[in-house]
């Protein structure tokens, strides 16, 4: 099943990549997970008014209010992860759990496995000496939710050759572009770039199916493509359980045990 520590010249791109998957992970599903508080929307110049106008419609598209309001959300899937060092697929699973700010992310390999939480102050992770991180939720489909909300600009995307996109800019500058599914409304894909641990990332996310729980459109199976300078990865995911306004216990998010 897998091919053994050879994948990678050194232990620790291994850590690296999966760090990173777990980021992307994060960020693909968490935008159907209740922010921490919804600031009122304001009032934006008299431009862009087109990228407003899909941003809104993709809101609508993912459940709108239901989406909004969600309190917690549930993911467990598997994931193949392969790198162009080698063609060798790593097989994984994956588990997400978000309820209002507070999140834990799964990824369970045979080479590193991988935990990390939030409990709303602290974030805790199996990982000694772990990677300092952007923050979860300024990158990807997160930003979704907050489009139209004070300081996340809705703009245009530069040199966009895609009839149907718009970018979001989070008050720390962190983008995220967006395309638009032509019939649905839904995304069908995103671009971002970020850094971390001072290496630039880049990331392209493509949708391949959806799944309604609740009202609430959630990605079901996608594809993701992570440059990491030297180091491209591939990762198809496959969600097997979606659970939408589940209960979830406090202290899940307090321990990677």
């Amino acid at each position: 099943m897998f091919a053994g520590p050879q994948f990678f010249d050194c232990e620790i791109e291994m850590k690296t990549l999966l760090f990173i998957l777990s980021l992307i992970l994060f960020a693909v599903v968490s935008a159907f997970s209740q922010p921490k508080a919804q600031s009122s929307p304001t009032a934006l110049p008299d431009t862009f008014e087109a990228e407003k106008q899909l941003a809104k419609l993709a809101v609508e598209a993912h459940g709108g209010e239901k989406l909004r309001k969600m309190s917690t959300l549930f993911i467990s899937g598997s994931v193949d992860v392969t790198a162009s060092a080698s063609p060798q697929s790593i097989p994984a699973t994956f588990i997400t759990i978000f309820a209002g700010d507070r999140y834990r992310v799964e990824i369970n390999n045979p080479f590193q496995p991988l935990k990390q939480a939030f409990d709303g102050k602290t974030t805790i992770s199996s990982i000694a000496n772990g990677f300092q991180l952007p923050p979860f939720n300024r990158i990807g489909l997160i930003m979704l939710q907050r489009a139209g909300d004070s300081g996340f600009a809705i703009t245009s995307i530069p040199d966009n050759k895609k009839k149907r996109g718009f970018r979001v800019t989070s008050p720390e500058g962190y983008v995220t572009d967006f395309y638009l599914d032509e019939k649905t409304n839904q995304i069908k894909s995103y671009n971002a770039t970020y850094t971390v641990n001072g290496r630039e990332v880049k990331t392209v996310v493509e949708i391949d199916r959806v799944k309604v729980v609740e009202g609430v459109v959630v990605p079901e199976k996608y594809a993701q493509r992570i440059d990491l300078e030297q180091i491209s990865a591939y990762a198809a995911f496959t969600a097997k359980v979606i659970q939408v306004n589940a209960a979830v216990a406090d202290d899940v998010f307090t321990s990677v045990n």
